[in-house]
């Protein structure tokens, strides 16, 4: 795996071997720079286990001032079975199940997680608080990937509601839609023709990403709010 990233060989094989990397090497990188990290598996289909998520991290690292919800469940779906196939990634029509997960997952379990931090910012008394969705630049509209766009979509709607609601508590909420990011899927012909299309020439990385939501977390940020953000080296602008 290491020397398939390391020559830029993505695709199918590699993005499944790269879902199943283990968290302790990263733990140990960020304590080895000083830093303190905790890591914690729980399926956020199962509503049950969002307050325990806050349990944990207030147990390990005390109050949760930034939530950052970067969590995504997706399965290609269409509703043209022209488009279906069961090579590389495979396509399916839509089914109730797969739309139940998508939204369990990408919308429900958003909500959830911000309604459980305010409760227990408010509780607190609290006074600066920030929340960053991890949205996509598709969720307008993702051809062959349906329900995964309407559900990071919700998303949308709902940050966009919180931010409403919530500013008079000291909370910002901020969305960040990032464009295609090498995580191992993309294959090296279609890196190419990304970066042809892209601005800033090249396929993003994940910590182009992490460095926006660095920003929106930051003091810097504070007049911020319900902002959608697309990161992707300008692609797709306008959207």
């Amino acid at each position: 795996m290491r020397q398939a990233r390391a020559a830029g060989i993505g695709g199918e094989p590699l993005y499944l071997a790269m879902q199943q990397t283990r968290v302790e090497p990263l733990l140990a990188e960020i304590r080895g720079q000083g830093g303190v990290a905790v890591a914690r598996e729980a399926d956020l289909g199962d509503a049950a286990n969002i307050p325990l998520l806050f349990d944990w991290c207030e147990a390990e690292l005390g109050p949760v001032d930034v939530l950052v919800n970067n969590h995504t469940y997706g399965v290609l779906e269409t509703f043209d079975p022209a488009l279906t196939t069961e090579e590389g990634f495979p396509i399916r029509l839509v089914s109730a199940a797969a739309i139940d997960a998508h939204f369990a997952v990408n919308a429900r379990a958003y909500a959830l997680l911000m309604a459980e931090y305010v409760r227990r910012y408010l509780a607190r008394g609290a006074s600066r608080g920030r929340i960053i969705n991890l949205s996509t630049d598709a969720a307008h509209a993702h051809v062959a990937n349906v329900s995964y766009a309407a559900s990071k979509h919700a998303i949308e709607s709902y940050s966009r509601s919180a931010a409403a609601e919530l500013g008079k508590y000291g909370i910002t909420i901020n969305i960040v839609a990032p464009g295609p990011i090498q995580t191992g899927y993309i294959t090296p012909q279609a890196e190419a023709e990304i970066a042809a299309g892209t601005p800033l020439g090249r396929v993003g990385r994940p910590e182009d990403v992490a460095d926006v939501i660095v920003f929106l977390a930051s003091d810097q940020a504070h007049w911020l709010t319900g902002q959608l953000v697309y990161a992707g080296g300008g692609w797709r602008m306008g959207q």
